[in-house]
């Protein structure tokens, strides 16, 4: 199978990648976070969560940013909703599409929220037919996919398994995610393989972390097997709360760079992520984990001051 001639990338920074901030980022930062993004052509961006603000309190201000943001058209503005309260939320909020998700570790679903896979998942049936009803988009998120932070290894068997729970719920694309970063290429195909048999090949997509170096070798893998829609975030934001100290979620601009240097369209302006990757980092007082913008800031930062 060939490489794919253009690929969707979904923007999770001003979500995924912010949550974890210990110090609230204001509510003001986030919404030109997302609008910068959107000038810079991403055609979804993962913007707000809809969850008690008593367990992520960084999300708390979620109506007040999508209220603030300027809707690009075209551009699919998602948010988190873990049920249906969250989801009457994001009705509120015009989201775009939410975001369910599910593990497919027993063991990491055990301890993370006290019940199985399957009870878990049963949870969004409601939250499923609520958007169904509403004619919201939904994306479900599968967690684990790669391996797991206490059982280890995770069975292709039991990723599939999610994989048709959620392709039962009407969800619209579905995302296989390495939440610990522990993947790599081989793995990765054979996961995408075995999945793309249950669910279109055109509605999965690749959610990589980065913890030990893999994520883009393992975008490049998925590539290989036909997958065309990526999850990123801008600078690297996001740490990987079960690997402490390891980096979380791929680096938008070191994707946008692979896809680049592939011949990949993205529809996204690399320089101006570079340039965002650079203000959020400074906004949030974190380093920028980008290896792509960092090395492309400093070869922009020389040639102003050779350039005097």
């Amino acid at each position: 199978m060939g490489l794919p001639q253009a690929v969707k990338i979904v923007e999770v920074g001003p979500r995924d990648g912010l949550q974890n901030e210990k110090d609230f980022v204001p509510t003001a930062v986030k919404i030109e976070l997302i609008n910068r993004l959107s000038a810079a052509g991403f055609r979804n961006i993962e913007s707000a969560s809809f969850v008690s603000p008593k367990w992520v309190p960084q999300m708390a201000d979620g109506a007040d940013v999508m209220a603030g943001i300027e809707r690009r058209p075209g551009t699919l503005y998602s948010v988190l909703t873990p049920n249906l309260r969250g989801f009457e939320g994001a009705l509120a909020a015009r989201a775009d599409e939410i975001v369910i998700f599910g593990a497919a570790s027993e063991a990491f679903s055990q301890r993370n929220i006290n019940c199985s896979i399957a009870e878990s998942i049963a949870r969004f049936e409601p939250v499923a037919q609520a958007a169904k009803q509403h004619g919201v988009r939904i994306r479900g998120s599968v967690s684990c996919a790669l391996g797991c932070p206490y059982q280890g290894e995770v069975p292709v068997e039991s990723v599939v398994d999610v994989v048709e729970r959620f392709a039962a719920l009407g969800c619209d694309e579905i995302d296989i995610a390495d939440t610990i970063g522990v993947g790599t290429p081989n793995r990765t195909r054979a996961v995408f393989d075995a999945v793309a048999q249950v669910f279109p090949r055109e509605r999965l997509s690749g959610h990589f972390h980065d913890t030990y170096g893999q994520a883009l070798a393992n975008i490049h893998a998925a590539l290989l097997e036909g997958i065309e829609i990526f999850h990123a975030s801008v600078a690297g934001l996001g740490g990987c709360p079960y690997a402490k100290g390891a980096t979380g979620n791929v680096a938008t601009e070191d994707v946008l760079y692979l896809m680049n240097g592939l011949g990949i369209e993205t529809g996204i302006d690399l320089s101006q992520v570079v340039a965002i990757g650079d203000f959020i980092s400074t906004a949030v007082g974190k380093p920028n984990v980008s290896r792509a913008g960092k090395a492309l800031l400093a070869k922009a930062r020389s040639e102003q001051t050779s350039c005097v």
